[in-house]
């Protein structure tokens, strides 16, 4: 039987569009401007909506122009990196609605860098200059090979960014507010000899910014969803009354992998600077370390700890944070100042105030008899308010505002929900979600989302299982539209936080390293029998589906045991992890993971008080520095066994489920290969196997068609073999 073509799913395609808040921003006093992401099908683009909120109105347009957006510490002027048709890109300074400065930098620089890892932008203190982050042009005009010199990337979704640099802008107010003209601005890249990026200004002269830096072999390992990279926070001085380049100084140890740098001002002073820690190699994800700087004594302070196991007394399981602080973090109450911020504990996320004194933690949104919400802190005006979203797995995204009132008690306010159609809000109405402690292996847990009208009698609904990737990521609470989708086509929905899961402590994740294909195997093997045992599903209608590790985890699952399963579906799975080394963009993964890499003692680093960094290489348009690496690997004969051991494609002779897989052709992660040659071993022996194959997507396979695509033939090929048919 083949793949067969059921048609389209108005649950899913109204749950796909309705809109993700993305980012946040106070324009003025109680203002609310909040960007959300808007999937198109009719056009297949996804779009940005920005609505404005304020007492006596809402308004909304189309932003898709606007790569970044950003306020000035007086409210009084926006900052906007605009790119329009054909690449132009512009970047635009607004003292309310008129154009302060505005100039086309589309020969300046490549593309605007707005990712989490290496976005800038950011206003002086005196709001004359604005800093922000874009891709440096390569210069051919003298050496044509420069076109074609290997510079490394920063892997998965980010091939065409290897150069990112601060640019400096810099215009002259006229106090009229008229608009500059361009004589009256300077653009300068600001090229110290590392690659900056989250860079942001404490003074008119000074600059905080992570500093990225290759591995001695010459690598950039991939940046997306990694914690452990070779980065550190650094202070640039930009000479007085110059235009020239800044010196550069690294303000943290060479053992940690820092970013986000945020400045606290004091009376308009910048009194401490704070950062996100993590160690440099191990697992790609980790409890996260709070960190801060004393900028009157130059004193650097561990805020935050990582916490190793969560204590009778104190449940708190450590940070488990997005991959930056909000843009705005601050929260001042009386005499003291608080970073706002949202971190996964257990399965879900919620919002947390820390004292910046102290490091005391306050849990804001401390999980009760209501609704199983995950949060999302967006930004904060630096005073009283902030603005998060949160959702349930069957509630999809609302927007507050959050304030303090007279009496210090936290008010909220609903700003915006999502309009949905009658027949879509029955359809949730009817789903519960639960968590259920995995008893047998504890603290795992699983998220469950079934129908309340769920049969009592007779056979139970078909389970979908559900695996995270990652491994060292988290099945929360949020809202996911194409897993309530598959919810609402009268599935039960298994989501088990298996050991290497964050939220739990960080025990637990280390305690998966050397363990993949087994541990986190077995783990959700028993959230299956755990769910049978409590009633909720039962034997001989299961069905798994993951992607990446959670397709790795998948593909073990059918082959270790066969009976277990009806079917399965995989996205860019993991399947032969020495095969996997050598093209991925994260190496260091497949060694860590699987027990097979030394430990971080062997990284070598610079001096530490180093100024600049020089490249390995001869390659003068890539800086580079002899950074914290690991140690360069080959792939031994005994190394490649114990990683075959481990993998999916030694167990490939027991699976009889059907298996229907999905590739990304522009995948840097998990490289095509993983599951094109799972398809050919299952054809081979004669399985049943389909496979469908996406130009231009890579890892998540997440453009709107296609993500629609892959729900569509997952939901069908469930039909077709859910009951073993």
């Amino acid at each position: 039987m083949s793949l067969q073509y059921t048609g389209p799913s108005t649950f899913y395609t109204e749950l796909a569009e309705v809109p993700l808040p993305v980012s946040a921003h106070f324009i003025s006093g109680d203002v609310a401007r909040v960007t959300y992401s808007v999937r198109d099908h009719d056009r297949n683009i996804k779009r940005n909506l920005t609505k404005t909120f304020d007492d006596q109105c809402t308004t909304s347009h189309d932003s898709s122009e606007v790569k970044a957006f950003a306020t000035s510490p007086s409210k009084s002027r926006q900052a906007i990196l605009r790119e329009v048709a054909n690449s132009k890109r512009f970047v635009e300074i607004w003292a309310g609605s008129q154009l302060e400065a505005s100039l086309d930098v589309s020969n300046y620089h490549q593309a605007f860098l707005t990712d989490d890892f290496l976005h800038s932008l950011s206003f002086s203190p005196n709001e004359t200059s604005l800093i922000y982050t874009a891709e440096a042009s390569v210069d051919t005009d003298d050496d044509p090979y420069n076109k074609f010199r290997y510079t490394p990337h920063f892997g998965d979704t980010s091939r065409a960014k290897k150069r990112p640099t601060i640019f400096l802008f810099r215009w002259n107010r006229s106090p009229a507010f008229t608009r500059a003209t361009k004589q009256d601005i300077a653009l300068l890249a600001l090229t110290p000899g590392v690659l900056f990026a989250q860079a942001t200004f404490a003074t008119e002269d000074t600059i905080f910014a992570t500093g990225r830096e290759y591995t001695k072999d010459g690598r950039l390992l991939g940046a997306k969803g990694c914690f452990n990279r070779p980065m550190a926070i650094w202070q640039l001085t930009l000479p007085k009354g110059s235009l020239a380049s800044p010196s550069a100084s690294r303000l943290t140890p060479k053992e940690r992998s820092c970013r986000s740098p945020r400045v606290l001002f004091h009376d308009n002073q910048p009194i401490k600077l704070f950062w996100f820690s993590n160690p440099i190699g191990g697992p790609h994800a980790s409890c996260v370390s709070l960190e801060s700087r004393d900028l009157l004594t130059g004193t650097n302070t561990v805020l935050v700890h990582t916490v190793f196991e969560p204590t009778p007394s104190n449940d708190f399981p450590g940070l488990y944070t997005e991959y930056n602080m909000p843009t705005s973090p601050f929260l001042r109450r009386a005499d003291r100042v608080y970073i706002v911020l949202q971190s996964i504990w257990h399965s879900r996320t919620t919002v947390l105030f820390i004292d910046t004194q102290s490091g005391t933690i306050t849990d804001a949104t401390k999980l009760g008899d209501g609704p199983l919400y995950s949060w999302t802190v967006h930004a904060t005006d630096n005073k009283s308010q902030f603005i998060c979203s949160r959702s349930t797995p069957t509630t999809p995204w609302e927007v507050l505002l959050a304030s303090f009132d007279q009496y210090d008690t936290l008010e909220w306010k609903v700003l915006d929900k999502p309009l949905l159609s009658s027949a879509v809000k029955e359809a949730l109405n009817d789903l519960t979600p639960s968590i259920i402690p995995i008893t047998a292996r504890a603290p795992t847990e699983s998220l469950l989302i079934q129908s309340k009208k769920a049969s009592t009698s007779g056979h139970k609904p078909v389970c979908v299982t559900i695996p995270h990737g990652g491994p060292h990521t988290t099945s929360t609470t949020a809202f996911v539209p194409g897993v309530v989708a598959l919810a609402l086509e009268g599935y039960t929905i298994n989501l088990p936080n298996y050991t290497g899961s964050m939220g739990f402590g960080q025990t637990h994740i280390q305690k998966l390293l050397g363990h993949c294909g087994s541990m986190d195997v077995e783990d959700v093997a028993e959230s299956v029998r755990e769910l049978v045992r409590r009633g909720v599903s039962e034997e001989g209608r299961q069905v798994v589906m993951g992607g990446s590790h959670g397709g790795f985890i998948a593909a073990h699952l059918i082959g270790q045991h066969p009976t277990l399963f009806n079917a399965a579906s995989l996205r860019n799975p993991v399947i032969s992890v020495g095969e996997l080394a050598s093209g991925t963009d994260i190496p260091d993964w497949v060694y860590t993971e699987f027990g097979a890499s030394s430990d971080s003692d062997s990284y070598t680093s610079p001096s530490s008080n180093s100024n600049s960094l020089t490249s390995p290489s001869s390659n003068s348009n890539s800086p580079t520095s002899d950074a914290l690496t690991p140690p360069t690997q080959l792939m031994t004969p005994q190394t490649y066994n114990t990683l075959f051991t481990a993998s999916p494609i030694a167990h490939v002779d027991n699976i009889t489920a059907p298996v229907l897989i999905f590739i990304g052709e522009d995948d840097l992660r998990v490289v095509p290969g993983q599951g094109i040659g799972f398809y050919h071993a299952i054809k081979g022996r004669a399985g049943i196997v389909e496979m469908l194959s996406f130009p231009g997507e890579s890892h998540a396979i997440e453009g709107v068609e296609a993500a629609r695509v892959s729900w569509e033939a997952t939901r069908d090929w469930f039909k077709a073999f859910a009951e073993g048919g």
